[in-house]
C-alpha cells in the first residue's frame, strides 16, 4: 500500500512539474526577446511620429507636479513617482502645443518609479529626451511657482503622494486658487490625495464631486498592510470628506469630470485624462494611434462587461493590436482574489492572443 502512495505521490510530483515547466515556458512567450527590448528601450522623440510634429507651444503651459517622498513610510522601501503618469501626460500636452514644467513639494530630483514590465516607447523617450530629463530632474519646488504662469494642475501619482501631497500648504494654496479662478486642475492614481484637505468656502472641495482615484480593492490587493502603512487610503477619506466615488475594475481606464476638476483611477488611465484636460482648457486633442496597452485595456473591459465571447469577437483578425502579456496579468489578478472561472477565462483570452 505504501509503496502504491509513493509511486502515485511521485506521479503527481512529475505531472505538476512538467505543468509547472510547460506554464512557464507559455509565459515566457509573451516576452519580447532582448533585441526587442533593447531597441524598445532606446526610443526617441523622431522614432514616434505623433511626437515628431509637435507644435510650437502656443496654447500655455501646464504644471505637473510629483512627490519629493523617497521611502514608504517606516518601511524602509522605495517610492516616488510613477514615471509613466508623468511621461505620457507630458507627451499628450507637448503634442497639443503646451509647454509642461515640473514641480515637487522640496524642488528637487524626485525619485521616479520605474516598472519595466508596463514601460512602453512613450515612456523611454522621455528618459531618452534632454529637456524632458532636465525638468524631471530640476524640479520647482511647488512654493515658488507663480500660478498666473499656467492654464492646469496635473498631480502625478505614486504612492509617495500619500505622505507629501495631502498636508502641504503650497499645494493646498495652488489648488485652491486655480479653483477660485475657474482653472482645470486634474489628478491621477495617489495624485488626488493633494485633494482631500482642500477647502473652498469651508466646505471640502472634492464634496459632492465625482471623484476617481487609485481603489482601496487595488491598494490592498498588492498592499494588504497599506492601512499600517499609509496616514489613510485615498478612497475612503474622499468618500469621508463627501466625494461621490467612481471606479471601474482594478488595474482599468476609469476617468471622472466634475467641472473643471478632471481625476483618473490608475496608470491605465494616463492618456485618458491628459487628453481631458487638452479638451477642458479648450482644444481638440491631437489625433492619436492607440498603443496596444490602450486596446487591451478596452479588451479587458469589454471581456469584464460582455464576457469571453465578446472579448474573443473585437480580436478576430487582429491580435497583434493587443498586448498578450496585460490580459496574462490580469488573470493573476483574478487568481489572487480567488476568482477562478475569470482566470481560467483571461488565460483562455490570452492564449488567442499568443505570438504565433
Amino acid at each position: 500500500m505504501l509503496k502504491k502512495l509513493a509511486v502515485i505521490a511521485a506521479c503527481i510530483v512529475i505531472l505538476m512539474t512538467i505543468a509547472i515547466s510547460f506554464f512557464i515556458h507559455w509565459v515566457g512567450e509573451f516576452t519580447p526577446s532582448d533585441s526587442a527590448l533593447r531597441a524598445l528601450a532606446a526610443t526617441e522623440v523622431k522614432d514616434i511620429s505623433y511626437l515628431r510634429d509637435r507644435p510650437i507651444p502656443t496654447h500655455g503651459k501646464i504644471l505637473a507636479i510629483v512627490t519629493s517622498t523617497r521611502e514608504l513610510g517606516d518601511t524602509g522601501k522605495i517610492t516616488g513617482y510613477e514615471l509613466s503618469e508623468l511621461a505620457r501626460a507630458y507627451w499628450v500636452f507637448s503634442a497639443n502645443g503646451f509647454e509642461v514644467d515640473i514641480a515637487s513639494p522640496e524642488g528637487d530630483e524626485p525619485h521616479a518609479i520605474i516598472d519595466d514590465e508596463d514601460m512602453n516607447e512613450y515612456d523611454y523617450a522621455f528618459l531618452n529626451d534632454i529637456t524632458a530629463q532636465k525638468k524631471a530632474k530640476t524640479t520647482i519646488k511647488v512654493s515658488d511657482v507663480d500660478p498666473d504662469n499656467y492654464s492646469a494642475l496635473y498631480f502625478v501619482g505614486g504612492k509617495g503622494a500619500m505622505f507629501d501631497f495631502p498636508d502641504n500648504p503650497a499645494i493646498k494654496d495652488l489648488i485652491h486658487k486655480f479653483y477660485t479662478e475657474g482653472k482645470v486642475i486634474s489628478a491621477i492614481c495617489h495624485g488626488p490625495a493633494a485633494l482631500v484637505n482642500v477647502k473652498v468656502q469651508d466646505e471640502w472641495l472634492v464634496s459632492g464631486r465625482a471623484i476617481s482615484a487609485f481603489t482601496k480593492s487595488e491598494e490592498l490587493l498588492l498592499m494588504p498592510d497599506a492601512r499600517s502603512i499609509f496616514p489613510f487610503l485615498l478612497q475612503e477619506k474622499l468618500e469621508e470628506r463627501g466625494a461621490q466615488f467612481f471606479s471601474t475594475n482594478d488595474y482599468l481606464n476609469q476617468v471622472s469630470v466634475s467641472g473643471k476638476l478632471i481625476t483618473a483611477q490608475n496608470p491605465w488611465s494616463t492618456w485618458s485624462i491628459a487628453e481631458e484636460v487638452v479638451k477642458k482648457i479648450g482644444y481638440e486633442p491631437k489625433p492619436r494611434k492607440l498603443t496596444r496597452e490602450e486596446r487591451s485595456v478596452s479588451l479587458l473591459q469589454e471581456f469584464y462587461s460582455g464576457g469571453l465571447n465578446a472579448a474573443e469577437n473585437l480580436i478576430k483578425g487582429s491580435p497583434e493590436k493587443y498586448n498578450g502579456h496585460l490580459v496574462l496579468m490580469h488573470a493573476v489578478v483574478a487568481a489572487m482574489k480567488y476568482d477562478v472561472e475569470n482566470a481560467v477565462k483571461l488565460i483562455v483570452l490570452a492564449e488567442s492572443l499568443r505570438p504565433k
